[in-house]
């Protein structure tokens, strides 16, 4: 019988849906906003332009929010451990990742980037303890044939679409995104809170990076438009509405479950928007990349 109750659940888990698909769409588009940017500017340039409207957007959000007083009320602690992570993301993880896109085709180093699920197991491991199973040793080698096949490209003998030192890069991405999120399993500061501290910390880290190599961005509009874009959406909101989607939700694994439609729609507007011919053996490294996801992601 439907009830009342029943009544009262829909419109809620609704609301989760419709947060969670909003955020797999945007995430959908960044590695193409990302080529654009690349196009135009270095890597180091990307993350000023994008970090300094990270910073701008969240601090918005903040403000909507009405956590402002939040940040006034962080120990010393709180503020020298979350800008510390700033170091780590978005200092260092967005460095890293920007300069694989940039040594990569955008449908090699988007998939590459959904091993970090795979490199924080692993580090889990010694870092914070934890057993790895029969299960997760499964999921690693079946996701990590995936990382072969896509960087061959079926060729064993080389890389087919990309530099080894993309691929290193963009691996080496994920182990410190997990590093991240590791150094974030007792942190007890708001989560918005604390992602405007790590960016807004790394900011002169990365103003310095920039001084330092390759100086300002010119000024153009469309690689200026997709660094805002970058830091807009991919650096801001579609954290916050992730937040909601999992915090509205009746079941994290149906909300969990829309992660794995962003590699495909992605690689969808790879092809229209960048152009890129997406080649079969890319569709069958991502297929086994996000299966030893889905492996470990049933065990957890």
């Amino acid at each position: 019988m439907f009830t009342a109750t029943d009544a009262a659940t829909i419109p809620r888990q609704r609301r989760a849906y419709c947060f969670g698909l909003a955020t797999v769409l945007i995430w959908s588009t960044v590695a193409t906003a990302f080529k654009i940017a690349l196009a135009r500017m270095d890597h180091v340039q990307l993350l000023l332009v994008a970090d300094a409207v990270s910073v701008a957007t969240l601090l918005v959000i903040l403000t909507a929010q009405g956590k402002l007083g939040l940040l006034r009320k962080m120990t010393r602690r709180d503020v020298a451990r979350n800008a510390l992570l700033g170091a780590l993301n978005p200092f260092l993880y967005y460095l890293v990742l920007f300069k694989a896109y940039a040594l990569l085709p955008a449908q090699v180093a988007q998939p590459l980037n959904y091993t970090w699920a795979i490199a924080l197991s692993l580090l889990s491991a010694p870092l914070l303890g934890q057993k790895l199973t029969g299960r997760d040793l499964a999921a690693i080698c079946v996701s990590y044939a995936g990382v072969v096949l896509l960087s061959t490209q079926g060729d064993l003998t080389g890389f087919g679409l990309g530099s080894p030192l993309g691929v290193g890069l963009a691996l080496l991405s994920t182990v410190i995104w997990a590093l991240y999120w590791i150094g974030n399993t007792k942190n007890t500061t708001d989560p918005v809170v604390a992602l405007f501290v790590n960016f807004a910390a790394a900011l002169p880290l990365i103003l310095c990076t920039a001084l330092a190599t390759s100086g300002p961005p010119a000024v153009n509009a469309a690689g200026l438009t997709a660094a805002c874009y970058v830091g807009v959406f991919e650096m801001g909101v579609s954290f916050v509405l992730w937040l909601f989607a999992m915090r509205l939700t009746e079941s994290t694994a149906r909300i969990g479950n829309l992660i794995f439609l962003s590699p495909f729609l992605s690689l969808v507007l790879i092809h229209f928007i960048l152009g890129e011919d997406i080649h079969a053996t890319t569709y069958a490294g991502l297929a086994l990349i996000l299966a030893g996801n889905m492996t470990q992601k049933r065990q957890g």
